[in-house]
C-alpha cells in the first residue's frame, strides 16, 4: 500500500491534512518533524508534506527538518510553517510579515510564460485559508512563485529549472481546511498528479494491513484487550480477533464509572461478536483509589494506572495489551508526533504507568472516530454498536465534577438515563454526535412542595461533530429539553436544577473534565 508521511511541527491542522490524505483514498502516517532521512526511508513514502507550526524559522527555537529529507527521492509539499522551512533550507529568506493574515484570503494563481505549474493545474484564483506572522520575502535560487496574495507576493512556490527534478512545492496557506475552495484539488495534484501515487487506501485495506502488522507483533504470544463496549475497543477487539483469533481474551472491567445497567448490556451484545470477555468487577477498587481525589488529571491518571493493575490480575501468560486508543486521543494527551500541546490526559494514552508488564497493541491508533465506524462495518459490527455515543475511559469520573462517590454516581447515573432514553424517543439520538449529563460540583435553592430544597445543579451537553476534533453546540428543540429538565427534576432526588450547555470545540473541549 502506498503511503504518504506527514512531518509534524506542531500544527493543530496536522491531524487534518492527515484526513484530508485518506479522503484522497491514500494511507498517511505522522511522524516528528526530525524523522530522520532513515527512519522516513523505512516507511517508503511516495510522497512526503511538512505541516504547519507554531515557531518561526529564524528563531532560536525553530523546528527545521533534517535536511536529507529533500535528498530521497520524492516529492515533498511544505505547507505555511513548511513552506518557510524549505525557503530557508535552500537560502531563500523568512521575514516577519507587517501585516499579519489569518482567515480568508484571495490568491492569485501565478500565469508562468514557461509552463503550467502542476500543483496549480485547473485551480482558478480563489479563496485560501491563511494563518500565519511571518512570510517569504527572498525567493530561493531554483524556485518560482506560483501564487500570490495581498499580504504574501511568494504565496506558493516550487522547484525550478536546474532544481526543477527535485520536485519541491511550498504553499503560504493551509489546504486542508474546507475554507480554502480548491485546497483537496490542490493535494489531489500534489500526490496522485506528482507523486504518481495510486488511491488505494480503503478501511478494507486498512483491515487487510493491520492484520499483517498484528501477526507479526504479536506472532505466538497470547494477547489481552480491555473492552468496553464502545466502538474503538470493540472494533479494536475485532480486528484483532480476525488477526490472531484464540490468542485474544478479552476483559471487560467494571469500574464503577458506569453508565446505569451498563455491564449487563454490554456483556449481552458482545456475545454475538465470537470475542472471548471476562467481566471484572473492581469497581470497589476505582472508587476506593479515588477517594477525594478532585483534580480531572489526577482522576485520568488513578484510572489509567488501575486498569493496567486490574488487566495484570487477569493475566495468563499474554504479553500484550490492545486498547482501542485514537488518535484524537494521542493529540490531546500528549505530544507524540511533534511539540503541539497537551490538552489533558487521556486515561489510555497520558495516563498510563511507565513501566508496563505489557506491550500496547493500538491498531486504531492513527484513525479519527469516523473512519473507527467505517472499519467496524467493513468487520461486519452491527450499526447499533458503531453509532452508540463515544463515552470516556474514565467514565463517569470524569462527569461527576469535583470529588467521586457512589452516592454522586447514582444521582448522575438516574439522570443521563432519562436524557439518553428521552433522544431515543424523540429520534434525535442519531442526530448529535455525543450526548451525557455532568453532575456539578454545584448546589443551587430551589422550591418543591412548598419546602426549600437546597440540591444538586445538571448539566446536559449534547454536540455535533464529525472526528471529535471540533465540535459545536447541538441546538436541541426547547420542547424536549423543557421535557428532559422537568423528568430529570422530578423523578431523580437530590436534582433541584437542569442547564443546557452551549460551549462549541474549541474553546471547550466536548467533556467538562
Amino acid at each position: 500500500m502506498q503511503s504518504v508521511t506527514v512531518l509534524d511541527f506542531g500544527s493543530q491542522y496536522t491531524q487534518l491534512i492527515a484526513r484530508r490524505i485518506r479522503e484522497l483514498g491514500i494511507y498517511s502516517e505522522i511522524l516528528p518533524y526530525n524523522a530522520s532521512p532513515e527512519t522516513i526511508r523505512e516507511h517508503d513514502p511516495k510522497a512526503i508534506i511538512l505541516s504547519g507550526g507554531p515557531t518561526s524559522v529564524y528563531g532560536e527555537s525553530a523546528l527545521l527538518p533534517d535536511g536529507g529529507v529533500f535528498t530521497l527521492g520524492v516529492p515533498v509539499l511544505g505547507i505555511c510553517y513548511g513552506l518557510q522551512a524549505i525557503a530557508k533550507h535552500f537560502g531563500g529568506e523568512v521575514a516577519g510579515s507587517s501585516k499579519q493574515e489569518f482567515g480568508r484570503a484571495k490568491m492569485l494563481v501565478s500565469h508562468n510564460e514557461e509552463s503550467e505549474s502542476p500543483l496549480f493545474r485547473n485551480i482558478p484564483d480563489s479563496d485560501v485559508w491563511m494563518s500565519h506572522g511571518d512570510k517569504v520575502v527572498r525567493l530561493p535560487e531554483g524556485f518560482r512563485v506560483t501564487a500570490s496574495s495581498e499580504n504574501s507576493e511568494m504565496c506558493a512556490l516550487e522547484s525550478y529549472g536546474s532544481k526543477a527534478a527535485l520536485k519541491v512545492y511550498g504553499l503560504q496557506f493551509h489546504p486542508e481546511v474546507q475554507h480554502t475552495l480548491y485546497g483537496k484539488q490542490l493535494l489531489s495534484n500534489f500526490l496522485i498528479d506528482i507523486a504518481g501515487i495510486k488511491p488505494d487506501w480503503s478501511p478494507k485495506s486498512f483491515i487487510g494491513h493491520q492484520i499483517e502488522e498484528i501477526r507479526a507483533r504479536a506472532g505466538k504470544d497470547k494477547v489481552i484487550c480491555g473492552i468496553s463496549g464502545g466502538v474503538d475497543s470493540t472494533v479494536a477487539a475485532v480486528l484483532v480477533s480476525q488477526a490472531i483469533g484464540k490468542q485474544l481474551h478479552c476483559v471487560f472491567v467494571d469500574n464503577g464509572l458506569l453508565r446505569k445497567n451498563e455491564a449487563v448490556k454490554v456483556m449481552n451484545f458482545l456475545k454475538p461478536l465470537g470475542l472471548s470477555v471476562t467481566l471484572a468487577d473492581a469497581s470497589d477498587l476505582f472508587l476506593k483509589r479515588l477517594n477525594q481525589v478532585a483534580s480531572p488529571e489526577k482522576k485520568r491518571k488513578i484510572i489509567g494506572r488501575t486498569f493496567i493493575h486490574v488487566f495484570e490480575q487477569h493475566l495468563n501468560e499474554e504479553k500484550y495489551l490492545v486498547q482501542g486508543t485514537l488518535y484524537p486521543d494521542v493529540i490531546e494527551s500528549v505530544s507524540v508526533k511533534g511539540p503541539s500541546e497537551t490538552i489533558k490526559s487521556h486515561h489510555n494514552v497520558g495516563g498510563l504507568p511507565k513501566r508496563m508488564k505489557l506491550k500496547l497493541i493500538e491498531p486504531l491508533r492513527e484513525l479519527f472516530k469516523d473512519e473507527v465506524r467505517a472499519v467496524g462495518r467493513e468487520l461486519g459490527i452491527a450499526e447499533d454498536i458503531l453509532m452508540r455515543h463515544p463515552f470516556p475511559g474514565p467514565g463517569l469520573a470524569v462527569r461527576v465534577l469535583g470529588s467521586v462517590s457512589r452516592p454522586r454516581l447514582d444521582i448522575l447515573r438516574e439522570a443521563d438515563e432519562i436524557f439518553i432514553e428521552e433522544l431515543k424517543t424523540s429520534g434525535l439520538y442519531q442526530h448529535v454526535w455525543q450526548a451525557f449529563s455532568v453532575l456539578l460540583p454545584v448546589q443551587s435553592v430551589g422550591v418543591m412542595g412548598d419546602k426549600r430544597t437546597y440540591e444538586n445543579v445538571l448539566a446536559l451537553r449534547a454536540v455535533e461533530s464529525t472526528d471529535g476534533m471540533t465540535a459545536d453546540w447541538a441546538q436541541l428543540p426547547h420542547d424536549f429539553l423543557a421535557r428532559v429538565s422537568n423528568r430529570i427534576i422530578n423523578e431523580v432526588r437530590g436534582i433541584n436544577r437542569v442547564a443546557y450547555d452551549i460551549s462549541s470545540k474549541p474553546p471547550a473541549t466536548i467533556e467538562w473534565e
